[in-house]
């Protein structure tokens, strides 16, 4: 009866964090900065399934994966080349911090690729407990001023910590999806903060998950790894078509 109820494979899931990412973005390039508008808000809600559920399968990227060093290579030279597309996309300077500020820098792909790098140096068994411990600090520091920030390195480190135990996972998403809220509500935007928590709206999905990758598709693997800078472009073509060199987001 259990198993009945988890239906949905990876890919599937991923195809649904495609589909609100895509609705998210194209939400900001319409719709630039924080709009207090309800058809605008609920937009944004549906693409707050996205993050919990990239932080989902890198932890189950890293479990499942031969070498996770290779890994985390591919997903550095992945942010390295999404961090224009990113830039373009949302109308901030290519150069971080040129513009004088702290938040939202380059893509989550920068945070999602050290997350790897946690995951591999915690459970290294020739790496000490002391650079274990001071690897996640520092890692926190270096992504913090990505999207999603150091969240997106720590949530994937839990959500690993703790496969097969999903009330746990769970848990984890609404944890540090509240301090992120928590920092978005008092240094950015009130209202947006607020809508960070709609994240929990992921839950009931990955607890479908089947454990199953799904059908193979050619190509499949490397859809979202194309498809993430790919729509990026098309997002930042129509900011600048239809508002210029402005920025659409914090």
């Amino acid at each position: 009866m259990l198993l009945s109820k988890k239906r949905l494979n990876a890919n599937q899931i991923k195809l649904i964090a495609i589909i609100a990412m895509t609705i998210d973005h194209l939400t900001w390039a319409f719709f630039p900065g924080t709009q207090a508008v309800w058809y605008v808000f609920a937009l944004h809600i549906i693409g707050r399934l996205t993050a919990p559920i990239m932080w989902f399968f890198i932890a189950e990227g890293c479990f499942y994966t031969r070498d996770i060093w290779k890994y985390a290579g591919r997903l550095f030279i992945f942010a390295i080349i999404s961090h224009f597309a990113y830039a373009f996309a949302f109308g901030i300077p290519f150069l971080p911090f040129s513009d004088g500020s702290f938040f939202n820098q380059t893509s989550v792909m920068w945070s999602l690729a050290w997350a790897v790098v946690l995951v591999g140096v915690n459970r290294s068994e020739k790496v000490p407990g002391w650079a274990k411990i001071l690897a996640i600090p520092v890692i926190c520091v270096i992504t913090f001023p990505s999207d999603w920030s150091c969240i997106a390195v720590m949530c994937p480190f839990f959500l690993y910590q703790h496969r097969g135990d999903f009330k746990k996972q769970a848990i984890d998403i609404v944890l540090w999806t509240l301090i992120y809220a928590v920092v978005y509500f008092i240094f950015l935007d009130k209202l947006y903060g607020a809508l960070q928590m709609f994240t929990f709206l992921t839950i009931p999905i990955l607890a479908r998950y089947n454990g199953e990758r799904g059908r193979k598709i050619p190509g499949t693997k490397w859809l979202f790894y194309i498809y993430y800078p790919s729509h990026l472009v098309v997002v930042g073509i129509i900011r600048v078509a239809m508002f210029g060199s402005i920025s659409i987001i914090f």
